[in-house]
């Protein structure tokens, strides 16, 4: 998933820029593999109530009648479960408070009697984001190799995973609109489910709405019957359930390659076909030369209003994306290659607990910088990385050194929400713990070769002299074989895993390497900076020039113009500008001089430019409360009603002299704003004044 970049970089711009160079390797001593904690510890998950270890979950089907003047699904959902233990009297899931179950109902396909066995159950509180479905089985029915179906008939109401959009609240403003976002333990209020990235499984569903609406679904296959108006999805694939997702509305499509399409409202379609063109299916085919075959069929995208809380979601066969993302095509690119690399890395092999979200998050961030190096060179990946690695270290200034935030491996308290686990940590740590992986192999591609899908299936140690298969994957460096006749995606295809299963099957591949005392332990549990991070200095190019237009203007309160002249930032692309106003945001604030010199240098290119450049340069504006160009911090809130971008510049104003504005503004927009939005400002905006 691509966190809103507001939330990750806006906020936290208030410590110095990091090193070009990369780190060298520090972590090669002769003490012995600190290796982290053994799988077993995960079998519990904190942020799930259900009893998920007691039962294998084959598959499940949704029935949803979607009633968008009642904002309500209507639903009954049949899970397919076998039991692990031979007598497990109840059946624990995760479910909240938004669902009103009605009824539930068991049966056992294969006896004799096949009619439904009506279950009591309790509903009991679990922490803010969810509670507990606890249901008592028969104890006739629960065999450990016998199938039973639960059907559990409920309706939902206002919960955190649906999000209902009036007419006005999207693109086109002339049909409702509503999607689901589960990332990370949001669809308990979904569909009571083992709400857990453990639990994987193949998943129908049937879907009724209203005429002249179109709905979609993280499915490999879809179908629609004309006559009752249902629209029916498969996903033959095991996934979590946190990666079952819908959307439905005035939705349009255009292919733009043999496996790829664009869905969106008619009045955003065209643009975004424009701005991705042939791209997606080129993207996926470095991918699929990097790391193999693509697993999941299609590979579609959907734009979202504003209200779509993040900027993309991985959800497999169809990555949900925010609509404001098309003003800029260099960040449409990262986060549609972010996506893309989630296919493999996250969807295919996915973290076994949200207190190891870096195993999706850091890894896919290295296969999109693989892919992006690929595509359009070193110095434009390492450019991207260098203005992520600042946001890093800005965000580790604020936490401090010692903070249990920056940690990979985090500890998650019971009642926590995983989804504050999720922080530039998880992303930039991660794909640094990754890149020393592959520096460790002395070759990036002897490192692709160890992620790729293969055709072969087993792991064999042994010195050169062992016999092995015709197949076998030999990898040399310095003297020293490795062999792995199996890569990472095949060992761990569509199940969950640990950072014990990736850093021991990465020594098995690399035996050489298991008596190095690589600290791990220091990687996963260990507060701080990364203790590697890996060379960025081929993108001293674009980053260069940025550094040094930001030496000039932070240099005095005089500016030398003349100078400051020679950079054109209009040939810049957006990363450059961005990180220039970074850079520049570190330093803030700045005298009514120096404000009144930028804003005539740049205020109108910046104007012409995406709300990733705007927004940055109106944070600016206030944090050194430069009144003049207060119009258009105005617009910029009245024209952008998505998270990332209003509540930064909030959190701004209400920090500066110009609070009061801040209030003003939010009275005059809020009609536009999601409820979930609407209620978020409201927290943390003063109370409108008593007339």
């Amino acid at each position: 998933m691509a966190q809103a970049p507001q939330n990750s970089l806006c906020c936290c711009r208030k410590s110095r820029a990091s090193s070009a160079g990369g780190t060298p390797l520090p972590c090669l001593d002769s003490a012995p593999v600190v290796r982290p904690q053994s799988r077993k510890r995960h079998l519990v998950d904190a942020a799930s109530a259900s009893n998920f270890s007691c039962f294998a979950l084959r598959h499940f089907h949704l029935d949803l009648r979607l009633n968008f003047a009642m904002k309500e699904m209507s639903a009954w959902l049949v899970l397919d479960l076998l039991p692990v233990e031979s007598v497990t009297p109840t059946l624990v899931l995760d479910c909240h408070p938004s669902l009103l179950i009605h009824s539930v109902d068991c049966k056992v396909p294969e006896a004799a009697h096949t009619d439904a066995t009506s279950l009591t159950y309790r509903l009991e509180p679990f922490t803010d984001y969810g509670s507990v479905l606890s249901i008592s089985l028969p104890a006739a029915a629960v065999r450990s190799d016998r199938l039973i179906q639960i059907t559990i008939r409920y309706t939902t109401t206002d919960g955190p995973a649906i999000w209902w959009l009036d007419s006005e609240l999207t693109c086109g403003r002339s049909r409702p609109l509503v999607f689901t976002q589960g990332h990370s333990v949001c669809n308990r209020s979904f569909f009571p489910c083992f709400d857990t990235p453990a639990v994987k499984s193949t998943y129908t569903a049937s879907v009724r709405v209203p005429e002249g609406l179109t709905v979609l679904m993280s499915a490999s296959k879809s179908s629609y019957s004309r006559l009752d108006r249902v629209f029916h999805f498969s996903m033959e694939f095991p996934v979590p359930s946190y990666l079952v997702a819908l959307v439905a509305g005035q939705l349009q499509h255009v292919d733009i390659g043999p496996r790829s399409r664009v869905w969106a409202e008619p009045c955003l379609l065209s643009c975004a076909v424009a701005k991705l063109g042939g791209a997606v299916d080129g993207w996926l085919s470095l991918a699929e030369d990097l790391f193999g075959a693509y697993l999941w069929g299609r590979c579609d995208l959907v734009f979202l209003p504003p209200s779509f809380p993040v900027v993309a979601m991985e959800n497999p066969c169809l990555t949900f994306m925010v609509a404001s993302i098309l003003e800029s095509s260099d960040f449409l690119l990262i986060d549609v290659v972010h996506e893309i690399a989630h296919s493999w890395f996250g969807n295919a092999v996915t973290n076994a607990s949200w207190e190891q979200m870096w195993l999706s998050e850091g890894v896919a961030t290295y296969a999109q910088r693989r892919i992006t190096s690929c595509a359009y060179g070193e110095a434009f990946t390492c450019l991207e990385t260098v203005l992520r690695l600042d946001a890093l270290h800005r965000q580790l200034r604020l936490l401090g050194d010692n903070s249990p935030a920056s940690r990979l491996q985090a500890q998650l308290q019971s009642g926590v929400n995983p989804s504050s686990l999720m922080n530039l940590f998880t992303y930039e740590k991660g794909f640094c713990l990754v890149s020393y992986l592959s520096q460790l192999c002395g070759d990036v591609r002897r490192f692709d070769r160890f992620l790729k899908v293969s055709a072969t299936s087993v792991c064999v140690r042994g010195g050169a002299g062992a016999a092995r298969p015709s197949h076998t994957h030999t990898r040399a460096r310095a003297g020293v074989t490795a062999v792995c006749l199996q890569d990472y995606i095949s060992q761990f295809k569509f199940q969950s895993v640990v950072a014990q299963d990736l850093i021991d099957y990465f020594l098995s591949c690399f035996p050489h390497l298991q008596n190095q005392g690589l600290q791990f332990d220091r990687w996963l549990n260990g507060c701080g900076a990364p203790p590697f991070q890996p060379d960025v200095s081929a993108g001293s190019t674009l980053t260069g020039p940025v550094q040094e237009l930001c030496d000039l203007w932070r240099c005095s309160t005089s500016v030398d113009l003349q100078a400051v002249s020679r950079f054109d930032l209009s040939a810049w692309n957006s990363f450059q500008v961005v990180l220039f106003l970074d850079r520049m945001l570190d330093h803030a604030p700045y005298s009514s001089e120096v404000m009144t010199s930028l804003s005539g240098c740049y205020s109108s290119l910046f104007d012409g430019l995406s709300a990733e450049v705007l927004i940055r340069w109106l944070q600016l504006v206030v944090r050194s409360c430069f009144w003049p160009e207060l119009p258009r911090v105005r617009a910029f809130l009245q024209k952008h009603t998505s998270r990332m971008y209003t509540v930064p510049l909030y959190e701004d104003l209400l920090a500066s002299s110009m609070r009061t504005v801040g209030g003003e503004i939010f009275q005059q927009t809020k009609h536009r704003l999601h409820p979930n939005l609407r209620r978020a400002l409201q927290q943390i905006l003063p109370p409108p004044p008593e007339t």
